[in-house]
Protein backbone atom coordinates (compact mmCIF):
# COMPACT_ATOMS: atom_id res chain seq x y z
CA UNK A 1 0.00 0.00 0.00
CA UNK A 2 0.97 3.22 -0.80
CA UNK A 3 2.52 5.71 1.98
CA UNK A 4 0.43 8.91 2.27
CA UNK A 5 2.61 12.03 2.11
CA UNK A 6 1.75 14.78 4.53
CA UNK A 7 3.83 17.38 2.64
CA UNK A 8 4.86 17.17 -1.00
CA UNK A 9 7.15 20.21 -2.05
CA UNK A 10 7.73 20.04 -5.83
CA UNK A 11 9.91 21.88 -7.84
CA UNK A 12 9.92 24.93 -5.45
CA UNK A 13 11.73 28.14 -5.86
CA UNK A 14 11.49 31.13 -3.82
CA UNK A 15 12.93 34.52 -3.22
CA UNK A 16 12.37 37.35 -1.21
CA UNK A 17 13.84 39.27 -3.47
CA UNK A 18 13.52 37.92 -7.08
CA UNK A 19 16.66 38.46 -7.92
CA UNK A 20 18.11 36.66 -5.46
CA UNK A 21 16.29 33.42 -5.00
CA UNK A 22 16.40 32.02 -1.40
CA UNK A 23 15.25 28.38 -2.78
CA UNK A 24 15.91 26.94 -6.02
CA UNK A 25 14.02 24.18 -7.35
CA UNK A 26 13.34 22.13 -4.50
CA UNK A 27 11.58 18.22 -4.10
CA UNK A 28 10.81 16.38 -1.34
CA UNK A 29 7.86 14.33 0.32
CA UNK A 30 7.51 13.73 3.61
CA UNK A 31 5.35 10.54 4.55
CA UNK A 32 2.81 10.65 7.71
CA UNK A 33 3.94 9.17 11.01
CA UNK A 34 7.74 9.65 10.30
CA UNK A 35 10.15 12.08 12.04
CA UNK A 36 12.17 13.91 9.38
CA UNK A 37 15.52 16.32 9.39
CA UNK A 38 16.14 19.47 7.22
CA UNK A 39 19.68 20.27 7.72
CA UNK A 40 22.50 23.09 6.56
CA UNK A 41 24.64 25.53 8.00
CA UNK A 42 22.97 28.89 8.48
CA UNK A 43 21.61 30.90 6.50
CA UNK A 44 21.24 27.60 3.57
CA UNK A 45 17.30 28.28 3.26
CA UNK A 46 16.29 25.79 5.74
CA UNK A 47 13.63 28.11 7.77
CA UNK A 48 12.38 29.45 4.88
CA UNK A 49 11.21 26.27 3.39
CA UNK A 50 10.07 25.45 6.74
CA UNK A 51 7.64 28.66 6.54
CA UNK A 52 6.67 27.74 2.88
CA UNK A 53 5.37 24.46 4.61
CA UNK A 54 2.98 26.37 7.21
CA UNK A 55 1.87 29.02 4.30
CA UNK A 56 3.52 31.82 5.90
CA UNK A 57 5.37 32.60 2.44
CA UNK A 58 4.42 30.96 -0.89
CA UNK A 59 6.06 29.82 -3.72
CA UNK A 60 7.74 31.83 -6.27
CA UNK A 61 7.53 28.74 -8.60
CA UNK A 62 6.20 24.88 -7.77
CA UNK A 63 3.64 23.35 -5.61
CA UNK A 64 3.78 23.33 -1.25
CA UNK A 65 0.79 20.48 -0.71
CA UNK A 66 0.45 19.90 3.01
CA UNK A 67 -2.11 17.68 4.78
CA UNK A 68 -3.25 17.29 1.24
CA UNK A 69 -4.00 21.46 0.29
CA UNK A 70 -2.32 23.24 -2.46
CA UNK A 71 -1.17 26.12 -0.49
CA UNK A 72 -0.93 28.46 -3.30
CA UNK A 73 -4.41 27.39 -3.78
CA UNK A 74 -6.06 28.14 0.05
CA UNK A 75 -7.56 31.46 0.58
CA UNK A 76 -7.39 33.59 4.38
CA UNK A 77 -9.96 30.98 6.26
CA UNK A 78 -8.30 27.95 4.71
CA UNK A 79 -4.75 28.62 5.37
CA UNK A 80 -5.74 29.21 9.18
CA UNK A 81 -7.51 25.75 9.12
CA UNK A 82 -4.81 24.00 8.16
CA UNK A 83 -2.32 25.86 9.99
CA UNK A 84 -5.01 24.21 13.22
CA UNK A 85 -3.76 21.08 12.49
CA UNK A 86 -0.01 22.39 12.63
CA UNK A 87 2.20 22.50 15.83
CA UNK A 88 5.30 24.81 15.91
CA UNK A 89 8.02 24.92 18.28
CA UNK A 90 9.82 28.19 17.63
CA UNK A 91 13.32 28.67 18.83
CA UNK A 92 14.38 29.63 22.14
CA UNK A 93 10.16 28.53 22.86
CA UNK A 94 8.79 32.05 22.12
CA UNK A 95 6.90 32.02 25.60
CA UNK A 96 4.49 34.85 25.96
CA UNK A 97 6.10 36.45 29.03
CA UNK A 98 3.05 38.43 30.67
CA UNK A 99 1.14 34.52 30.96
CA UNK A 100 1.91 31.89 33.45
CA UNK A 101 2.97 28.07 32.00
CA UNK A 102 -0.86 27.00 32.06
CA UNK A 103 -1.90 30.26 30.33
CA UNK A 104 0.13 29.70 27.60
CA UNK A 105 -0.32 26.18 27.04
CA UNK A 106 -3.93 26.81 27.03
CA UNK A 107 -3.84 29.37 24.61
CA UNK A 108 -4.36 28.26 21.07
CA UNK A 109 -7.68 25.91 22.95
CA UNK A 110 -8.60 29.60 23.79
CA UNK A 111 -7.69 30.72 20.63
CA UNK A 112 -9.42 27.85 18.39
CA UNK A 113 -11.99 26.11 20.80
CA UNK A 114 -14.75 26.73 22.86
CA UNK A 115 -13.98 24.75 25.79
CA UNK A 116 -16.20 24.73 29.27
CA UNK A 117 -13.13 25.28 31.73
CA UNK A 118 -12.67 22.25 33.66
CA UNK A 119 -12.41 20.34 29.74
CA UNK A 120 -9.64 22.86 29.43
CA UNK A 121 -7.75 22.53 32.64
CA UNK A 122 -7.73 19.01 32.18
CA UNK A 123 -6.12 19.16 28.62
CA UNK A 124 -3.59 21.79 29.96
CA UNK A 125 -2.66 19.37 33.04
CA UNK A 126 -2.73 16.30 30.41
CA UNK A 127 -0.33 18.49 28.25
CA UNK A 128 1.90 19.84 31.08
CA UNK A 129 2.38 16.22 32.20
CA UNK A 130 3.04 15.14 29.13
CA UNK A 131 6.40 17.37 29.01
CA UNK A 132 6.90 16.31 32.54
CA UNK A 133 5.79 19.99 34.01
CA UNK A 134 2.56 20.04 35.64
CA UNK A 135 4.06 20.99 38.59
CA UNK A 136 5.55 24.89 37.15
CA UNK A 137 1.82 25.13 35.64
CA UNK A 138 1.47 28.79 37.80
CA UNK A 139 4.97 29.40 36.80
CA UNK A 140 5.78 32.46 34.84
CA UNK A 141 8.23 32.18 32.13
CA UNK A 142 10.83 34.29 33.62
CA UNK A 143 11.13 31.48 36.20
CA UNK A 144 11.94 28.62 33.96
CA UNK A 145 15.49 27.69 33.03
CA UNK A 146 15.98 27.02 29.04
CA UNK A 147 14.88 23.58 28.93
CA UNK A 148 11.87 24.21 31.20
CA UNK A 149 10.65 26.59 28.51
CA UNK A 150 11.11 24.78 25.82
CA UNK A 151 9.37 22.01 26.86
CA UNK A 152 6.03 24.11 27.79
CA UNK A 153 6.60 25.72 24.57
CA UNK A 154 6.37 21.67 23.31
CA UNK A 155 3.33 21.31 25.48
CA UNK A 156 1.90 23.99 23.38
CA UNK A 157 2.68 23.17 20.17
CA UNK A 158 0.89 20.02 21.04
CA UNK A 159 -2.09 21.44 22.44
CA UNK A 160 -4.95 20.88 20.03
CA UNK A 161 -3.03 17.41 19.29
CA UNK A 162 -1.27 18.37 15.81
CA UNK A 163 -0.87 16.22 12.84
CA UNK A 164 2.15 18.02 11.58
CA UNK A 165 4.49 19.38 14.80
CA UNK A 166 7.01 21.74 13.12
CA UNK A 167 10.77 22.41 15.15
CA UNK A 168 12.61 25.46 14.35
CA UNK A 169 15.90 24.97 16.07
CA UNK A 170 15.04 23.00 19.46
CA UNK A 171 18.29 21.73 20.02
CA UNK A 172 19.64 25.63 20.13
CA UNK A 173 21.22 26.40 23.56
CA UNK A 174 20.53 23.27 25.80
CA UNK A 175 22.55 21.90 28.54
CA UNK A 176 23.03 17.67 28.00
CA UNK A 177 20.18 16.93 30.11
CA UNK A 178 18.00 19.33 28.38
CA UNK A 179 18.63 18.01 25.17
CA UNK A 180 18.21 14.54 26.07
CA UNK A 181 14.78 15.00 27.43
CA UNK A 182 13.58 17.30 24.59
CA UNK A 183 14.99 14.66 22.09
CA UNK A 184 12.75 11.62 23.62
CA UNK A 185 9.97 13.66 23.63
CA UNK A 186 9.97 15.08 20.11
CA UNK A 187 10.02 10.82 19.61
CA UNK A 188 7.54 9.92 22.33
CA UNK A 189 5.03 12.26 21.20
CA UNK A 190 5.31 11.94 17.50
CA UNK A 191 4.32 8.24 18.48
CA UNK A 192 1.83 8.94 20.89
CA UNK A 193 0.05 11.51 18.72
CA UNK A 194 0.27 9.34 15.56
CA UNK A 195 1.43 12.99 14.49
CA UNK A 196 4.91 13.72 11.53
CA UNK A 197 7.76 15.98 12.81
CA UNK A 198 9.56 18.26 11.16
CA UNK A 199 12.97 19.01 12.57
CA UNK A 200 15.11 22.51 10.83
CA UNK A 201 18.31 22.16 12.44
CA UNK A 202 22.40 22.91 11.71
CA UNK A 203 22.95 20.48 15.13
CA UNK A 204 23.19 18.06 12.58
CA UNK A 205 25.20 15.12 14.84
CA UNK A 206 22.41 15.81 17.45
CA UNK A 207 19.75 15.62 14.73
CA UNK A 208 20.78 12.22 12.89
CA UNK A 209 20.03 10.88 16.67
CA UNK A 210 16.63 11.67 16.50
CA UNK A 211 15.42 11.38 12.51
CA UNK A 212 14.29 8.91 10.56
CA UNK A 213 15.40 10.65 7.49
CA UNK A 214 17.18 13.58 6.47
CA UNK A 215 17.34 16.50 4.06
CA UNK A 216 20.13 18.11 3.58
CA UNK A 217 20.62 21.53 2.18
CA UNK A 218 22.93 24.04 0.79
CA UNK A 219 22.66 27.62 -0.99
CA UNK A 220 19.10 27.04 -1.11
CA UNK A 221 19.27 23.25 -2.73
CA UNK A 222 18.93 19.73 -1.44
CA UNK A 223 22.31 18.43 -2.13
CA UNK A 224 21.80 15.11 -0.10
CA UNK A 225 19.31 13.17 1.61
CA UNK A 226 18.92 9.63 2.82
CA UNK A 227 18.84 7.65 6.36
CA UNK A 228 21.55 9.44 9.38
CA UNK A 229 23.52 6.26 8.21
CA UNK A 230 23.54 7.38 4.62
CA UNK A 231 24.20 10.85 5.98
CA UNK A 232 26.69 10.23 7.54
CA UNK A 233 28.56 8.28 4.87
CA UNK A 234 27.67 10.58 2.16
CA UNK A 235 30.29 11.53 -0.28
CA UNK A 236 28.98 15.10 -1.07
CA UNK A 237 32.23 17.30 0.37
CA UNK A 238 30.09 19.75 1.86
CA UNK A 239 27.68 17.53 3.59
CA UNK A 240 30.74 15.45 4.64
CA UNK A 241 32.54 18.67 5.96
CA UNK A 242 29.64 19.77 7.80
CA UNK A 243 28.44 16.20 9.11
CA UNK A 244 32.53 15.70 10.60
CA UNK A 245 33.33 19.52 11.47
CA UNK A 246 35.94 19.54 9.30
CA UNK A 247 37.73 23.17 9.09
CA UNK A 248 38.73 23.15 5.90
CA UNK A 249 36.91 21.91 2.64
CA UNK A 250 34.22 23.56 0.39
CA UNK A 251 33.88 26.32 3.44
CA UNK A 252 37.17 27.39 3.53
CA UNK A 253 38.71 27.89 7.18
CA UNK A 254 40.69 31.49 5.45
CA UNK A 255 38.78 34.09 4.18
CA UNK A 256 39.46 35.01 0.65
CA UNK A 257 42.25 37.58 1.25
CA UNK A 258 45.76 38.62 -0.31
CA UNK A 259 48.43 36.23 -0.13
CA UNK A 260 49.58 36.42 3.33
CA UNK A 261 53.52 37.53 2.61
CA UNK A 262 52.04 40.91 1.09
CA UNK A 263 50.15 41.59 4.40
CA UNK A 264 53.10 41.26 6.24
CA UNK A 265 55.37 43.73 3.59
CA UNK A 266 57.83 40.54 3.28
CA UNK A 267 57.42 40.57 -0.74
Amino acid sequence: MKQTQIVEIRNVSFGYDPARPVLRDINLTIPRGSVVGIMGQSGCGKTTLLRIIMGAHLPSKGEARVLGHATGSLDGAGLYEMRRKMGMLFQFGALFTDMSVYENVAFPLREHADLPEALEHDLVMLKLQAVGLRGAAHLMPTELSGGMARRVALARSIALDPQLILYDEPFTGLDPISFGVIVRLIRDLNTSLGATSIIVTHDVQEALDVVDYAFFMAAGRVIAQGTPDQIRASPEPFVNQFVNGKPDGPVPFHYAAPEYAADLELA
